[in-house]
């Protein structure tokens, strides 16, 4: 797998994001801290740090799911405001309609965009076959194993055709083996089918083996700690010495377990 050239163009534009909740009893608490960066166009762009530190409220506010509380961010120049088809989601936990079939799970996004039966359920072929799935668009949810329930997720975040894939720790509830494969199969799609990703984690390893570049959290509330750029050829090797130089380096800057 070769690594394919990132656009010089910058798609996301984050300027002084900040983020607070206030509780019932009028506590605030600061999530977001002056977040600033940018996302290349077809950038594959990991965003690493611990636990409840406020990667997925970002990630959110990437989403237009909620707002930031002051600040903006800007998708190819215009304000995200509100939930966008130009924005597509694979959610933290697996979130299909356990009612309906892979086929009609992957083809919801264009179904609720008014396109033809016929169109969608081609769309939604394309991309059941290319998450590796094809032969399972009639089985139901519950007759799938974990990895391939977050493939049907992935692939109804791609039949919408998003400029934009936010991916919130899809793979966090996986097991190792299934974890890895996942990893692998997540950049065979990415290159076939050209995306902007923002891929949230908490793990060093998957953040070093996916990413373009990192850009690492502190600890809540969350601010830019550091961003490392990611050179190594792909498909990388997990024994690689600069892989485990790399890590080595990333884990020195934050309190995440090795």
């Amino acid at each position: 797998m070769e690594t394919r050239n990132i656009g010089i163009k910058d798609k996301i534009c984050c300027k002084h994001v900040f983020k607070s909740f206030t509780d019932l009893n009028g506590n605030m608490t600061e999530v977001l801290r002056d977040i600033n960066l940018t996302v290349a166009e077809n950038e594959f762009l990991v965003i690493l740090g611990p636990g409840q530190c406020g990667k997925t409220t970002f990630l959110n506010i990437m989403a237009g799911l909620e707002p930031p509380t002051s600040g903006e961010i800007l998708l190819d120049g215009e304000p995200i405001e509100g939930p966008s088809p130009k924005r597509g989601m694979v959610f933290q936990r697996i979130a299909l309609f356990p009612w309906k079939t892979v086929m009609e799970n992957v083809a919801m996004g264009p179904k609720l965009r008014g396109i033809p039966k016929k169109e969608r359920e081609e769309k939604a072929a394309y991309y059941i076959k290319l998450v590796g799935l094809a032969g399972f668009e009639k089985a139901y949810p519950h007759q799938l194993s974990g990895g391939m329930k977050q493939r049907v997720g992935i692939a109804r975040a791609y039949a919408n055709d998003p400029e934009v894939l936010l991916m919130d720790e899809p793979f966090g509830h996986l097991d190792a083996q299934t974890r890895y494969q996942m990893e692998h199969e997540v950049l065979r799609i990415w290159e076939q089918a050209r995306r902007t990703v923002i891929f949230v984690t908490n793990n060093i390893e998957e953040a070093v083996y996916l990413g373009d570049r990192i850009v690492l959290f502190s600890r809540c509330p969350a601010t830019v700690k550091a961003e490392y750029i990611i050179d190594l050829p792909r498909p990388r090797q997990y024994t690689d010495p600069k892989f485990l130089e790399l890590r080595q380096e990333i884990a020195g800057k934050t309190d995440l377990a090795l």
